[in-house]
């Protein structure tokens, strides 16, 4: 992990260049009907060959039974230990779109929602309408003026956009408003600790007037704030592994993720085929790469067993692509599983490969969570896979004499 203490004594840099293929909510479960996950249905023959040229297994991504959100997924990938570096899903999206949070601002993710007559959830992402329709709600809430400090709102993608609140004495220690579920009305912002008592009457004033706001529409017509977040200080992955690492993420989010612990965000498109695209123009730039594919967590999200196999199946169509590369390692993984049939994060294990010149194949027969738990590398926590990377890219020296 990123804090080993003996890190710099064994850490050297190679000419080895690592492709990490995160596919966001990766893991899924059988469906009772079948008995199969998506990843079992799925058509992935590109995936399921080259699971059985590389090392397999399963990753837990914090500890057994606890679901993970994106940040601690993905900052476990990257060797920093999840409990311990902890974040907030609002500081992330807002690094994501470029902004710059100074000390004592506060950021929070927020999700346009569709509310009923009676302020009941009837969906938590208003249909996940486009961007061109989120933005002039964005400029509307963005107008509100609320006691005790000023709250700016900004558009992020689609359904999405990022709540910074600025004043004195705020805290991060404030509730989520969003109760993750439908049929139940929005949440009342709570402070987690008295310092955070302003903080707390802020958002709660400002989801009031957002209310307003925008109450007229068919849907959108509310907000739902989580992730409340100060920007925090992490050791950079670039010096502390002696790399130059680089992220390719269509998503806001993983960019001000990869922002955060060191990488250099590359300029990309918006679909996952663009990415590639960015990949192989930048190859030779940079010794790891973070690709990022979002497709099959926002459909298990939706609960769409069938639009997450079908997210799979694109991903595998891409796949020759990047091997084609002919990085000295390639990861696939992802950083949770979202199972269409909870349609939401949950604690299920994650397949993992590792492709390397050190791999030559140990029986594994498909890309898959039964299979993949057959593979060599066990079931293993996802902070220790950056190690196994980095040594299977040369990158690690002899630990003691």
């Amino acid at each position: 992990m990123i804090d080993f203490p003996h890190l710099q004594e064994i850490v050297q840099q190679t000419d080895s260049r690592i492709v990490f293929l995160v596919v966001d909510g990766l893991g899924g479960v059988p469906h009772p009907a079948t008995g199969r996950s998506e990843l079992e249905v799925a058509r992935v023959p590109n995936l399921n060959s080259l699971a059985g040229e590389s090392a397999c297994g399963l990753l837990t991504p914090v500890l057994p039974g606890v679901t993970p959100g994106s940040g601690p997924g993905h900052l476990a990938l990257f060797g920093y230990d999840p409990v311990r570096y902890t974040i907030g899903r609002g500081v992330l999206e807002a690094f994501g779109i470029g902004l710059e949070l100074s000390a004592g601002q506060v950021a929070a993710r927020g999700n346009f929602c569709t509310v009923d007559e009676q302020g009941i959830i009837v969906d938590r992402r208003a249909g996940r309408i486009e961007s061109h329709e989120a933005e002039p709600r964005c400029r509307e809430l963005d107008r509100i003026r609320v006691s005790g400090g000023h709250v700016s709102v900004h558009p992020v993608k689609d359904h999405r956009f990022v709540l910074v609140l600025s004043g004195n004495g705020l805290s991060e220690r404030v509730s989520e408003t969003d109760p993750q579920k439908t049929g139940v009305t929005p949440l009342e912002a709570r402070p987690l600790d008295g310092a955070a008592a302003t903080t707390a009457s802020m958002v709660n004033e400002f989801v009031s007037a957002a209310r307003r706001q925008l109450m007229g529409q068919p849907k959108a017509n509310m907000v739902l704030l989580r992730g409340f977040s100060q920007a925090p200080a992490f050791p950079s992955m670039a010096q502390a592994y002696q790399l130059s690492p680089a992220a390719i993420a269509a998503y806001p989010m993983y960019r001000g993720l990869a922002k955060l612990v060191g990488m250099t965000v590359i300029p990309t498109g918006s679909i996952f085929r663009e990415e590639v695209d960015t990949l192989e123009e930048h190859f030779r730039e940079h010794d790891f790469f973070f690709l990022h594919y979002k497709n099959a967590d926002a459909a298990g999200e939706d609960g769409d067993f069938e639009k997450k196999v079908a997210a799979l199946e694109e991903l595998d169509a891409l796949l020759q692509r990047i091997v084609a590369l002919k990085p000295d390692v390639l990861v696939v993984t992802g950083d949770h599983a979202t199972p269409s049939i909870l349609a939401g994060h949950s604690w299920h294990p994650v397949p993992v490969l590792i492709h390397s010149p050190w791999t030559k194949g140990e029986g594994v027969n498909g890309f898959n969570e039964r299979a993949c738990g057959q593979g060599s590398l066990g079931r293993i926590p996802s902070a220790n896979l950056m190690f196994l990377a980095l040594a299977h890219a040369g990158k690690l020296k002899k630990f003691g004499p």
